[in-house]
């Protein structure tokens, strides 16, 4: 089972949870990296001193390796990259920007650096300012997405990179986590299925409709202006596409999802609420706590690829 990865971050399984947005908050992230894969806590737009007692309260629940993801694009980025140095974080993943501007605050203090890639020039732009890894994500996942899928993006940024890739994007079972090592991946990070986890705080609401969701019931809004993002289908989303059809501004379907997320997350509003998921949902169907996840995924893809 040992990779590259694994022995980089110190865990037992190649599987890291995503940072997801009013998700991946201490219960989620200290829940994963007990079950011995790689916690983490979704920095979203959170002001630095939230992120901080969120990496405090991780510590008193597991004493194993976790991270924090940094999302770049947060009016309070440069606080969170002061906070992971001060609280001792040892891993940082980034997303929705490039993280060059704090790479030698953070290899000064022994992070390790992981930025979330869509593309093979920002993975080779990321390994020359010494990333320790990349994560290589494709379009099926959830949230904020690129325009390669996952079976084409992982192998090409395996062949342009010498540093660890990690796969992406629409796995979530065994045999994804065993496709993406076949791909050139020594290492998944998985978003949606963690989200009906048992320890995730998200609203049963948005549980159970992840578990409910179908194949084709992935929606992806904001083409128009050049910021897709995949959720599932709803009141909300129908809307937002008959606007963007409709050729409407940035800032007025801006202002349809403000807080569009939180609701969801936190109070259950999947009909005007932003469901955020991959296309992976139509596979789940049942809640399990983390340790069960990873078990059951490992179990399937160890018996594929011999390990």
């Amino acid at each position: 089972m040992e990779t590259r990865v694994t022995k980089m971050l110190g865990i037992q399984y190649p599987i890291i949870q995503g940072g997801m947005a009013w998700v991946a908050e201490h219960h989620l992230a200290a829940a994963v990296s007990a079950a011995g894969g790689l916690g983490l806590i979704g920095g979203a737009n959170a002001p630095g001193e939230v992120v901080r007692e969120e990496i405090r309260k991780a510590k008193e629940l597991t004493d194993k390796p976790f991270g924090v993801n940094v999302m770049l694009m947060s009016p309070y980025a440069d606080d969170v990259a002061k906070v992971v140095v001060e609280e001792g974080i040892q891993v940082v993943t980034t997303g929705a920007g490039n993280p060059e501007k704090y790479m030698d605050q953070w290899k000064a203090a022994g992070i390790k650096v992981i930025p979330v890639v869509a593309s093979v020039a920002l993975a080779k732009r990321m390994e020359k300012y010494g990333a320790d890894a990349v994560v290589a994500e494709g379009c099926e996942s959830g949230g904020h997405i690129g325009e390669a899928t996952t079976m084409t993006l992982v192998p090409q940024v395996k062949d342009a990179v010498s540093i660890p890739v990690i796969a992406a994007g629409g796995i979530g079972d065994g045999r994804g986590i065993a496709a993406s090592f076949m791909l050139g991946a020594e290492a998944v990070q998985i978003g949606t299925r963690f989200v009906v986890a048992e320890e995730s705080i998200v609203h049963e609401n948005y549980k159970q409709r992840i578990i409910k969701a179908k194949d084709i019931d992935s929606a992806v809004t904001g083409r128009s202006h050049g910021h897709p993002i995949r959720g599932l289908r709803n009141k909300m989303t129908r809307e937002y596409l008959k606007l963007e059809q409709e050729g409407k501004s940035f800032e007025e379907l801006e202002y349809l999802t403000l807080g569009s997320l939180r609701r969801a997350v936190q109070e259950g509003d999947v009909q005007e609420g932003t469901v955020m998921a991959g296309q992976i949902a139509g596979m789940i169907h049942k809640e399990q706590t983390c340790k069960e996840i990873i078990e059951e995924m490992i179990a399937e893809a160890s018996a594929l690829l011999k390990w």
